[in-house]
């Protein structure tokens, strides 16, 4: 198994697409964790629910590689770990321990809008800090890899002004520069005219023609 040439113009991909099941799950994991953190008391109908999921936990430790194993990159591509999912874009659409966001890149310029659910809160009705470091690294690697040349992270470094509100649509603005043998990037999250928090963050340019191998999903045997 060798690694496909690229162009520099083409989106930078590595890894294997989402099942849809995936992308189903994680935006109704994420609302259902934000339903279970609202909850004034138990409630006896959740019950069912953990039983479910005990259920459907069971069925796939069966079918599915565990979680733990090394996933098929590399020289582990033609081992039994599990699949690797590309995640050069839109983690939050299949994993919801990720923010999903829109984007739209034009460039060196990209723009879009992320809103945060009750899962990433920290202070009293605002985003964790934590998560917004996680957001912006993901959507500068993704506006880096849609314009063709992207890397590893170097430094992210986050200067917060505001608080951001949870469960209200806000607007980011992101700028790259490529220099050398560094793409830099910068970032700016508003609520409406108000800048809530600005990024900055430097990853070194891979190699697209020595990324390792990546073994495609397999069939059930």
């Amino acid at each position: 198994m060798t690694a496909i040439p690229h162009t520099d113009t083409e989106p930078w991909v590595f890894g294997v697409e989402p099942l849809p099941q995936m992308v189903r799950a994680a935006a109704q994991l994420r609302r259902v964790t934000g339903l279970l953190l609202s909850l004034e008391e138990p409630d006896p109908d959740l019950d069912g629910l953990l039983d479910a999921l005990a259920q459907a936990e069971q069925i796939l430790t069966e079918r599915a590689p565990a979680p733990e194993s090394p996933p098929r990159v590399g020289t582990a591509a033609d081992g039994d770990g599990r699949p690797y999912i590309d995640h050069s874009r839109h983690i939050g659409a299949f994993n919801p321990c990720f923010p999903e966001y829109r984007i739209c890149v034009d460039g060196d310029e990209a723009s879009g809008t992320v809103n945060f659910p009750v899962a990433y809160e920290g202070p009293p009705g605002c985003v964790h800090g934590g998560f917004l470091a996680v957001f912006f690294d993901a959507v500068i690697q993704h506006h880096n890899c849609d314009s063709g040349v992207a890397g590893k992270t170097v430094t992210l470094g986050l200067r917060y002004r505001h608080p951001a509100p949870l469960q209200h649509d806000l607007h980011f603005a992101l700028t790259r520069c490529d220099a050398g043998r560094r793409i830099q990037s910068t970032g700016q999250l508003l609520d409406g005219d108000e800048l809530l928090c600005e990024a900055s963050m430097e990853a070194v340019k891979g190699d697209r023609a020595k990324l390792p191998p990546v073994s495609p999903r397999r069939p059930r045997p």
